[in-house]
Order: C-alpha cells, then structure tokens, then sequence
C-alpha cells in the first residue's frame, strides 16, 4: 500500500508541470490542461479511501506551491477527489467512481478558487469575473477528469488482468 501511495503521489505531482502539462489560456487566466487527478483516481480505487486523502495531498503538493504558487488549497481538493473516487468505487467501474468523485470535489473548487480570486489574488476580481473564470476552470476540470477516469479504467482493468493490484 505505502509503495502504491508513493507511487501515485510522485506521478501527481510529476503530471501536474510542464512540458507535461499542456498550458492553455482561459479568458485573462492562464492556466494548464493536466492529467494530475490520474493517479489519485487509481489511488483511491486500488487502494481505498486512506490511499486516496495521502495520494492526493502530497500528490498536490507541487501544484499547490511552485506550479501556482501560494495556492494551498489545491491539496485538499485532491484528498477529497481521491477519498471520494475510493467510496465510489466500492459499488462502481473506475470511469463512474471518478466522475462522481469530481461531482464531490466540484464545490470545494468552485468555493475556494472564487474566494482565490476575490479576496488573495494581487489584482483582486470582480465577483462577476471570477465566477466566469470559475465556470471555465470547472469546464477544464471536469474533461481533465472524464479523461483521467477513463484512463483509470483501462489502467486498473490491466493490472488486474495482469494480477498486479493489492
């Protein structure tokens, strides 16, 4: 379990920097198409909930302080994905724990990143323009994750037909 932890949590944070990560621009935001949430998806499903939260903190630490620095917040999305995508995938295939997971994770980003904008940027929003650039980013986000879960799908069905899971 801790070598699957360790694992997954190195590849988030390897997925979340360039050349990796393809950058984009969103209306005056610039941002990046990545595919962190990956292996905090596998994480959570292979190795349950407690795999999932340790996964996506540390797998979000890089994001979190040098990708897009000062923004902290970033972790405990990824914790909650992970957890999320681990309950899910007791009843679930991968592709739809994943999606439901990012539906649990979706306020907390919605929340935290208008705050991000209003109150903690340098050139502090307008309420009206960080909720369009919220609205974009979760656009981003959640193709980020139907792919990335999609992906966990084709991952873990391999492992498993491989004999390679816990």
């Amino acid at each position: 379990m801790l070598a699957l932890v360790a694992l997954m949590a190195a590849l988030a944070n390897v997925l979340s920097i360039p050349p990796i990560a393809i950058p984009i621009t969103l209306v005056d935001f610039q941002t990046e198409f990545h595919f962190t949430q990956l292996p905090v998806l596998i994480a959570g499903i292979l190795g349950g909930p407690v795999a999932g939260l340790v996964t996506g903190a540390i797998g979000g630490l890089l994001s979190s302080f040098v990708v897009f620095p000062r923004i902290a917040f970033i972790v405990g999305g990824l914790a909650i994905l992970g957890v999320a995508a681990a309950f899910f995938a007791k009843r679930l295939r991968p592709l739809f724990a994943g999606a439901l997971a990012w539906l649990v994770q979706a306020p907390y980003v919605a929340i935290t990143d208008y705050v991000w904008f209003t109150l903690f940027l340098p050139q502090k929003m307008a309420p009206q323009a960080a909720w369009a650039l919220v609205g974009s980013l979760l656009i981003k986000l959640t193709i980020e994750v139907v792919i990335s879960s999609a992906l966990a799908e084709v991952i873990i069905a391999y492992l498993k037909k491989a004999r390679m899971t816990l």
